[in-house]
């Protein structure tokens, strides 16, 4: 085969040869990617962001229940109150070292909250890629749950903050004393700021439930035209026993049923 000569006298390589180690060359370059597991290309599609929404947010709604139901226990005196924060603590043993079992519900619970914002974030830059450009005509107008979902979201998160530097660390309640949540929760709600943020992040919980519960209902398949209706009325009844539940409670140191 001949070889091609350069004006400077000098030759140079067949074309297959160049293509050759043109090819080796970039191969150098580019490392190799590595096989993606499932977890990663569930993760990587929209479904799997839903999933992730949906699975942690029914993973935080099981606390909020129980939450509830532990804080009526305030409308039955100090010593029941005090009690049952007091058993919280002692949950698994011997098993389990004394609060090992609230340390890992924390964790859990930040997991999922973690989980929950990052896939709802990302969720939500993926919805403006894909249309980047604003309809012409308005949609339907959404529900006022659904217009409040993100920034009632953003008020909660803030919320949990408060809600622990408040009767958890007692930081923000200088009334407060250690180790009595009864008379941390009297001295948060004889405040009129304590009152105002905890019903406005209860208010946002309640709505927040009613639209993420019906949306995960409807991600995790359980959806259809015959059940839509019975899955609206179950986030109804959810968020407004939820909401109810939780306001009671500053309602009855405001009226003095619990002092």
């Amino acid at each position: 085969m001949a070889l091609a000569t350069r004006p400077e006298g000098r030759t140079e390589p067949p074309a297959e040869q160049r293509t050759a180690r043109k090819t080796a060359s970039t191969a150098r370059k580019t490392p190799a990617r590595r096989p993606s597991t499932a977890v990663g290309r569930l993760w990587r599609s929209t479904i799997g962001k839903k999933a992730v929404m949906a699975a942690s947010g029914l993973f935080m709604l099981l606390y909020l229940v129980l939450h509830m139901v532990g804080n009526l226990k305030v409308f039955f005196g100090p010593d029941e109150m005090n009690g049952y924060a007091h058993w919280l603590r002692t949950i698994g043993e011997p098993v389990l070292h004394h609060e090992w079992f609230l340390w890992i519900m924390r964790v859990g619970l930040v997991a999922a909250v973690v989980a929950h914002a990052v896939a709802a974030y990302q969720l939500s830059r993926l919805d403006i890629a894909a249309r980047p450009v604003k309809y012409v005509h308005q949609r339907r107008r959404a529900s006022y749950a659904t217009r409040t979902m993100r920034w009632g979201g953003v008020i909660v998160a803030l919320f949990v903050v408060w809600h622990i530097l408040d009767l958890t660390t007692g930081t923000v309640n200088p009334n407060g004393e250690t180790g009595r949540p009864y008379q941390n929760i009297v001295a948060t709600f004889d405040t009129w700021y304590g009152n105002v943020i905890y019903v406005t992040a209860m208010l946002a919980v309640g709505l927040h439930i009613r639209h993420g519960f019906y949306g995960a209902a409807q991600t995790l398949g359980a959806g259809s035209a015959t059940r839509d209706r019975a899955w609206k009325a179950t986030a109804n009844v959810l968020a407004l026993v939820l909401t109810a539940g939780f306001l009671s409670v500053p309602l009855g140191v405001m009226t003095g049923i619990v002092e």
